[in-house]
């Protein structure tokens, strides 16, 4: 089997000319099927991935080449969870995520905004932990209020939602910031949540402070966060104008990463990127999943970008569930005519004969 993208491929540091990116394929749609990660070896004659140990740029003094990565994964020391005391479900190396229990689970989940019907609709859907849930559908489609939900930032109107058995609205006080150190964000801006003013290593370091690492081990721990995706440590002292969308992103998931999180939700994370830094935010979303047993429930509207990074795929539509599977199934034979519809559309070839009902 011809290996996956990211495996054994190393970090590019962000900040000096862009690492050589592999080409990825066509889009996902008929009548050509997209590629996805457990897709079957490739045919004799296919040209092989990348090497491994293949030269990144230099930049800041680090090193142009990284080791071929251990076939057991070792947790890097920035992404050892924080001294505090968390759930008993946390995520690491065991069974296939299919095989957990669900470390986020929403049942039945409604949600509305004033007299214009729901923006979820009676939602059911877990995350296991180290599993990605790929969640897509057309703008408008209740994607974001899902996250919102997930991340206790809003309470649901009816049904209920749970994190490590506890309800993430509710969680207050010591107990419940140590359940929230396990469930962190990466949104689709990351320029708009950080603050202009504050050199990217201190807004890591506030959500470390937060969580109760002392301040002279701080330093380090920034340092070895910015490391681990990819950044030059001399980055630490640039405000977010004086960075790149790409850079800013990955100080977006080193600082969701500062927790020592079991689940990351994801929303739209790529979407304001160009093609290039994209892949490159995906393979290291991907290689921190291999290296430290991460979950994720990753929002978005691409189809390839799911077809590349989940284990399962949930298509959402006015609120409502309307397929859910595993990607290989969702992909290779989708049921509903909405998700027919959308893989033509992402193909640009619409399937004829199929029309997708009214909701």
């Amino acid at each position: 089997m011809s290996p996956s993208p990211s495996r054994g491929k190393p970090l590019p540091y962000e900040g000096g000319a862009p690492a050589p990116v592999r080409s990825r394929g066509p889009v996902p749609g008929a009548p050509a099927p997209v590629r996805h990660r457990n897709a079957a070896p490739d045919p004799p004659g296919a040209p092989a991935s990348d090497p491994v140990g293949a030269p990144v740029p230099v930049h800041d003094g680090l090193p142009g080449r990284v080791p071929h990565r251990p076939s057991s994964p070792v947790p890097h020391p920035a992404l050892v969870p924080v001294p505090v005391p968390v759930p008993e479900h946390s995520a690491g190396p065991g069974p296939h995520p299919s095989d957990s229990p669900a470390l986020l689970h929403l049942n039945r989940v409604t949600k509305s905004f004033g007299a214009h019907g729901p923006a979820v609709d009676g939602v059911t859907l877990g995350v296991a932990a180290g599993e990605t849930v790929g969640l897509v559908g057309e703008s408008g489609s209740g994607k974001s209020t899902l996250a919102r939900l997930a991340l206790g930032l809003l309470a649901p109107d009816t049904g209920t939602v749970r994190f490590a058995s506890a309800d993430p609205y509710r969680l207050r006080g010591r107990g419940g910031r140590a359940v929230r150190a396990r469930l962190q964000f990466v949104p689709q801006h990351p320029g708009g949540s950080l603050n202009p003013a504050l050199p990217a290593g201190e807004a890591i370091a506030f959500s470390l402070r937060a969580h109760g690492v002392p301040r002279a081990e701080r330093r380090d721990r920034v340092a070895e966060l910015l490391h681990s995706v990819g950044l030059a440590p001399g980055l630490a002292r640039r405000r977010p104008s004086g960075l790149s969308g790409g850079q800013l992103q990955r100080v977006a998931i080193a600082r969701a990463l500062a927790t020592g999180p079991a689940l990351v939700v994801c929303d739209e994370p790529t979407s304001a990127l160009d093609p290039d830094t994209r892949d490159r935010v995906l393979d290291l979303l991907v290689e921190l999943r291999e290296r430290t047993g991460l979950g994720y429930l990753f929002i978005t509207h691409d189809l390839a970008v799911v077809a590349r990074i989940a284990d399962r795929v949930v298509v959402l539509r006015h609120g409502r569930v309307v397929e859910e599977g595993p990607s290989a199934r969702v992909f290779d034979a989708p049921a509903h005519p909405y998700t027919r519809a959308l893989l033509a559309a992402a193909s640009g070839r619409p399937l004829p004969g199929d029309t997708i009902p009214s909701p």
